[in-house]
């Protein structure tokens, strides 16, 4: 009985160590919550976009961002610290903002938009940010060789997308939804194209196609690898606060620009913005993690789950509308055009002096 009882102290004591040391608690000193609240803050998520509404049916896996986040998480020690961080200066920056908001938007009645508050653009004083960006064209036939036309087409996307200058934008009637899409001042500069031949036909979600090809510059330059992914996977980003070795976002070359070798019904480049957007800190619209869960952006509806095709409106989760139509959810690409004042606040944040990526922006 007395070695029975030892053995079974000795493994709660293992256990109760190895939960230590994979733990991603946060001291108690940081979690001091004088200036922002931060007991809403999560990393790991459910893992549901193959039990989602409408994912049954459709072959592609659009983004894997959050699936390559949960493995690097149990993989790299301190990356929880490190995202923990990146986020608590984002919060405390907009909370030296003042948080300004403005009457309207969002739709909180579970109609067709609503009452709730909407949030406005802060004004940090840097004007259009120009990021400069280095592509990595990697090939093993001649349609993954995408010319430089199809990669200029990616470009003039991103500006349009991220400058709310996109011809799409016709938000359905009844909805204030209009009230939240906005001009997030950035702007993308192809600084270099790379291009590398080789036979390998996939390279999956593991960074491989990184670590074959390292990236340029990561501090100061947005890297965007075009290479096969794989697995009907259009493509995935790396957050703010990863390794640098690492840093960039990998896309499908059939779901990259708008021309030449493109794949429809993502063909219209939303790809590359939403990996983007995931790049500069957004979360799925959905947050990961159905209605209990969000994507930390007050101006964007709770969801139970990404939206696929092109959902009519008012499509109702959560008992609100889903924002169906921002770069962030999963719908076809002739079916998302804008981002919110929220979702460009948090952009903006990472960008601004003391921010993970201000080097971007020259900071």
């Amino acid at each position: 009985m007395i070695k029975k009882g030892l053995l079974a102290l000795l493994f709660v004591t293992a256990v109760f160590i190895g939960c230590q040391e994979n733990s991603t608690d946060i001291p108690n000193e940081q979690q001091d919550q004088t200036s922002v609240d931060m007991t809403d803050f999560y990393l790991f998520t459910d893992e549901v976009q193959n039990l989602s509404k409408g994912a049954g049916k459709n072959k592609t896996k659009n983004c894997y961002s959050m699936e390559v986040l949960n493995r690097q998480l149990n993989e790299i020690p301190g990356l929880y610290k490190k995202m923990y961080d990146v986020e608590l200066k984002t919060r405390k920056f907009l909370a030296a903002k003042g948080k300004p908001t403005k009457p309207g938007g969002g739709g909180s009645d579970g109609g067709t938009g609503g009452d709730d508050v909407d949030v406005a653009p802060i004004n940090d004083g840097l004007g259009v940010i120009n990021i400069p960006v280095y592509v990595h064209v990697v090939y093993s036939n001649a349609n993954q060789n995408i010319s430089n036309t199809q990669i200029a087409s990616q470009i003039s996307v991103l500006n349009e997308d991220f400058r709310k200058a996109n011809n799409d934008l016709n938000l359905p009637s009844g909805t204030t939804f209009a009230n939240d899409a906005t001009d997030v001042e950035i702007e993308f500069t192809l600084a270099n194209t790379f291009r590398y031949s080789n036979a390998r036909t996939s390279w999956g979600t593991n960074n491989a196609v990184k670590s074959a090809y390292p990236p340029v510059s990561p501090s100061t330059h947005l890297n965007i690898w075009v290479a096969e992914i794989g697995g009907g996977i259009l493509g995935y980003a790396q957050f703010p606060g990863g390794n640098s070795a690492t840093d960039g976002v990998v896309i499908s070359p059939q779901y990259f620009g708008t021309t030449g070798f493109v794949s429809a019904p993502f063909n219209k480049g939303r790809t590359a913005t939403h990996e983007v957007g995931h790049y500069l800190n957004l979360r799925h619209i959905w947050g990961d993690g159905r209605c209990r869960q969000d994507d930390f952006v007050a101006d964007t509806p709770s969801s139970d789950g990404p939206n696929y095709g092109c959902p009519s409106f008012p499509t109702v989760n959560c008992k609100t509308p889903d924002m169906t139509m921002n770069y962030m959810d999963y719908t076809n690409d002739a079916c998302m055009y804008m981002f919110t004042d929220g979702q460009r606040n948090r952009m903006r944040a990472i960008l601004n002096p003391g921010g993970a990526r201000a080097a971007l922006a020259g900071n």
